[in-house]
């Protein structure tokens, strides 16, 4: 049973990389956000992939070209999809808020992301894990509520103290808002999902000699193959847009591309660990793996914002948000030990 927790731990420090990358969203400034977000999509989805994948995989370019059409196009098409979630995140936030938003695309997203997959493959999941499985599920979708609650919450203390929020409407727009946040949540997950149509790619990156946890790499470069053509698809229309290719050479942008390489960085190493951890744990790996890591992450994003002085001063609001931490908590332990029951 002790094998079970190497991909667990590797999942735990997936969720640190993804709740940490998007500190380097702070400094974009003097930079125009399209300019620094292809900077940052073109490290995350295109350089250091294919780098990692090079140096793990033995004969990337044999794999590839062995690579079922089926799930090459599968895998690059839902990356695409997912990609049109990001957009929509940032849309989200302009109708609802940041802490709304997240709560309700990461809930979202955490659950499609393990459903799908629970769903196709139900057949090769062993009975007895499945109460724990859905269970834990439910606890999570109950802890990104309340962790959504504590956000919400500290908006409030922070309009009570003249710090008046941008940008949040009311109303029907209010409401057109909660709607994109939902959509997004669910094309969001499908980072996971494209990732779990690809096992044949592993299998056959197996064969060439990788060992099984870096098959994951491979698999990953077809995923965000569509990824980054939606990404930088839509930064080089705003650029194009906004007349702002200028911005790449303003002055004191080098700290500004050094934080976009860094949250790319982060932002793949997430994903890479996190394949490496599903790989590991077989048929069952996405739907175990994916809420966790997004669940886990939630609780190392939150204590970033609690040292960086976000929560000061924001008691009640606090306490919530340790509620959301404690069941988040358990819902990790109930699926970790959902991953142990297996035949025999």
């Amino acid at each position: 049973m002790s094998e079970i927790y190497v991909p667990i731990m590797i999942v735990v420090l997936a969720s640190v990389f993804q709740g940490t990358f998007g500190l380097g969203m702070k400094f974009v400034k003097p930079m125009a956000w399209e300019a620094w977000w292809l900077i940052h999509a073109t490290v995350a989805m295109v350089i250091f992939p294919l780098i990692w994948a090079q140096l793990v995989i033995p004969d990337l370019g044999a794999v590839l070209a062995a690579a079922p059409a089926k799930e090459i196009w599968t895998g690059g098409i839902l990356g695409f999809f997912w990609g049109i979630g990001g957009i929509m995140f940032g849309i989200s936030v302009g109708y609802i808020g940041v802490s709304l938003t997240y709560g309700i695309v990461m809930g979202l997203c955490s659950i499609a992301g393990a459903l799908v997959p629970f769903v196709l493959r139900f057949d090769a999941i062993y009975p007895p894990s499945i109460p724990y499985i859905l269970g834990g599920l439910v606890i999570l979708a109950l802890a990104v509520y309340v962790v959504t609650v504590a956000g919400l919450k500290r908006d409030a203390c922070l309009v009570e103290r003249g710090q008046q929020l941008e940008g949040i409407k009311t109303g029907s727009e209010f409401r057109v808002g909660l709607i994109i946040a939902s959509v997004c949540g669910i094309l969001s997950a499908m980072l996971a999902v494209g990732f779990d149509n690809t096992v044949e790619i592993g299998r056959i990156a197996e064969e060439q000699g990788a060992i099984p946890r870096n098959t994951a790499l491979a698999r990953w470069v077809v995923v965000l193959v569509g990824a980054y053509l939606m990404n930088a698809g839509y930064a080089v229309v705003l650029l194009i847009k906004n007349r702002s290719f200028s911005s790449f050479g303003m002055k004191g942008t080098g700290s500004v591309v050094k934080w976009a390489v860094i949250a790319g960085l982060l932002w793949f190493a997430a994903l890479g660990t996190y394949g490496q951890g599903v790989a590991l744990m077989g048929d069952i790996g996405t739907m175990i793996c994916w809420p966790m890591m997004l669940g886990l992450s939630l609780i190392v994003s939150n204590v970033a914002a609690w040292f960086a002085g976000e929560w000061k001063g924001m008691k009640k609001p606090f306490q919530v948000l340790l509620l959301g931490v404690l069941l988040i908590i358990v819902a990790t332990i109930l699926m970790s030990y959902a991953s142990t029951l297996k035949v025999g």
